[in-house]
């Protein structure tokens, strides 16, 4: 099954949240509703509607550890955000 856009970006947002906050960051990621993750970490976004999925998993961080978590997010999705349309781009990540 290939991963889409939103799915990859999802798993580098998990990843790169690991960096910082260690393991714990696989353990909050599923907590988020529509959120899937393979005993191999990798990421699929099972909603209805994955950029909100994407929005919720970065404002988990974003309580959890302040609105540094949430440039950590924004960078780990940079490169991936500039290949979607406008309308394919999460609220969070815009």
């Amino acid at each position: 099954m290939s991963m889409s856009t939103l799915d990859i970006i999802a798993e580098k947002i998990i990843k790169e949240q690991e960096l910082v906050i260690g393991p714990m960051a696989w353990s909050e990621a599923g907590k988020v509703q529509g959120l899937q993750i393979a005993p191999d970490h990798h990421v699929a976004l099972g909603s209805p509607d994955p950029k909100i999925t994407i929005d919720e998993l970065i404002a988990r961080y974003e309580r959890l550890f302040g609105r540094a978590s949430h440039e950590v997010c924004r960078d780990a999705a940079a490169s991936l955000v500039s290949t979607l349309s406008p309308t394919e781009i999460p609220l969070s990540l815009r």
